[in-house]
């Protein structure tokens, strides 16, 4: 299954009154089971076989932090985000960076896959606000372009 389907079924059973729910594929089966309100609240990714997917609950989230000013580049999936191509490597872009439309900006690992992201815009890089190595929500802002 992949990653895209799984986070609409993980959004679908978060917004619905639906506390449970199990897809069999033939690549595997995938239960959600949605937390209690006085947890978490994110629904949780249980195996019901071996080659389903595990995702663990995000850890709770204080005030989201204010987007400043400018193009905010948002992830376009879950993952690992990671400024360079490997460590130890240059980072892809530092604040201040001139970027086009089309330039590898980050790298957000999911599933054991290594996804470039590209800047959706062209401009200067004035705030980079995700560490590297950090996890990443969809749609989190990741970088703003000015």
């Amino acid at each position: 299954m992949d990653l895209r389907k799984l986070k609409t079924l993980i959004d679908l059973v978060s917004e619905s009154n639906v506390s449970e729910l199990e897809i069999t594929e033939a690549e595997g089966k995938v239960r959600i089971v949605k937390g209690s309100p006085a947890g978490v609240g994110a629904p949780m990714v249980m195996p019901a076989a071996a080659p389903a997917p595990v995702l663990a609950p995000a850890a709770p989230v204080a005030a989201a932090p204010e987007v400043p000013a400018g193009h905010a580049v948002k992830s376009p999936m879950v993952g690992t985000f990671y400024r360079a191509a490997s460590p130890g490597a240059k980072s892809f872009v530092e604040l201040g960076s001139q970027v086009k439309e089309g330039d590898t900006i980050c790298i957000i690992e999911a599933m054991k896959i290594l996804n470039e992201i590209e800047a959706d815009k062209s401009g200067t890089i004035a705030q980079i606000l995700c560490e590297n190595g950090q996890a990443v929500e969809y749609g989190q802002p990741m970088f703003v372009i000015e």
